[in-house]
């Protein structure tokens, strides 16, 4: 499989992954939730050299929270990216959201389930879970 391309939701961001995550891995850190509004992120992780900005460069904004990686946003529509310290980081994290291209990765794992709210209720999926990082 080539190099998978993803976007912002306003089109003002687009770029390419050369290599396709191999798993992907439910974050249900705090930073995560906030950061999609919702019960986290799914990423997958990928080298930072195999991530190409193709257009919108100027577009991006990185915050590092107090705790955590760096993300990495469109600073026009809001999308989430990139996290895991992207573009400093050896291993970076692309938000499985923002690629339009399909590949064949699935969730392998839940992290940072320590996070998740008494609202919250995780799928009963049979994938591991860890209190933090699985590494």
């Amino acid at each position: 499989m080539g190099a998978l391309r993803g976007s912002c939701l306003c089109g003002g961001v687009a770029f390419e992954v050369a290599e396709p995550p191999a798993t992907l891995r439910w974050c249900h850190c705090e930073s995560c939730k906030k950061l999609s509004g919702g019960t986290g992120t799914v990423n997958g992780r990928v080298s930072s050299k195999a991530i190409r900005i193709l257009e919108g460069e100027e577009l991006l904004q990185t915050f590092q929270p107090a705790e955590g990686s760096a993300k990495t946003f469109c600073r026009t529509c809001g999308s989430n990216l990139f996290g895991g310290g992207w573009p400093e980081s050896e291993i970076a994290s692309v938000r499985a959201t923002a690629l339009d291209d399909p590949f064949e990765a699935r969730p392998s794992v839940h992290i940072y389930v320590r996070s998740v709210a008494a609202w919250e209720t995780l799928p009963d999926d049979g994938l591991d879970r860890f209190e933090t990082t699985s590494g």
